[in-house]
């Protein structure tokens, strides 16, 4: 695969990438669909892992796009949500790594009349809201991958009414991250809804616990060593 010149190692950056996917894979997050991506850093181009791909991942696997949806580089088909990321990438710049997967208990909160809260510790990191992107079909062009990148807005993560969820983050180390603590916090709260009704935490201690989580970057770092133990084996 022929990389673009970038001011930053595009070797660690592949590496994390296909880290993150066998990660998720082995996890659950994908389990044949859904697709992880990173901006190359300068560029208006991103490398997202290519359509149907098992979970083991090579660097074959990947495909270099640019924010106009088209192929530049690598190996087989591009995945047909691709917009998600372009649209995305193209309205945050401060966006540099894309995650899109159909969470099992993430997901069944567009599907109740209940709204996904920080419930958890860990979950406090997306206490600016989550919000909902109302359309259930694919994200297949250009359209409604903005329609979805202006719900999302500011925020880190946004779900797909009776689809899925898209996480964002400044590197893949806290998408990745950002990803499993977002369905663990959900799959909690599915928990508490099973028992009772669930006692959310509420806004100011959301905020002031998730900012300082967001600050130490503990949290991240702890993730991302199950990832790397993850995948020494």
């Amino acid at each position: 695969m022929r990389y673009y010149p970038t001011p930053m190692t595009t070797d660690n950056l592949l590496a994390n990438l296909l880290k993150g996917w066998h990660f998720l894979y082995k996890r659950g997050f994908i389990e044949g669909f859904g697709h992880l991506s990173y901006r190359l850093p300068g560029t208006e181009q991103f490398v997202v892992v290519r359509h149907s791909v098992g979970p083991i991942a090579t660097a074959e696997d990947l495909v270099v796009m640019d924010l106009d949806g088209r192929k530049l580089d690598g190996r087989g088909d591009a995945p047909g949500e691709f917009p998600i990321h372009a649209e995305i990438y193209k309205a945050r710049p401060d966006v540099m790594s894309v995650v899109h997967y159909h969470g099992m208990y993430s997901t069944a909160f567009t599907t109740v009349a209940q709204e996904l809260r920080p419930i958890h510790s860990t979950g406090t990191i997306f206490y600016e809201g989550v919000p909902t992107y109302p359309d259930p079909k694919l994200i297949l062009n250009r359209e409604r991958g903005a329609a979805l990148a202006r719900v999302l807005g500011p925020h880190r993560a946004v779900l797909l009414r009776a689809h899925g969820v898209a996480i964002t983050g400044p590197s893949i180390q806290e998408t990745v991250s950002g990803a499993f603590l977002f369905e663990e916090n959900a799959r909690r709260a599915s928990i508490c809804a099973t028992l009772g009704t669930p006692l959310w935490l509420d806004e100011q201690t959301a905020r002031e616990a998730g900012e300082e989580l967001v600050k130490n970057g503990g949290m991240f770092r702890r993730v991302w060593a199950l990832v790397e133990s993850d995948n020494e084996g």
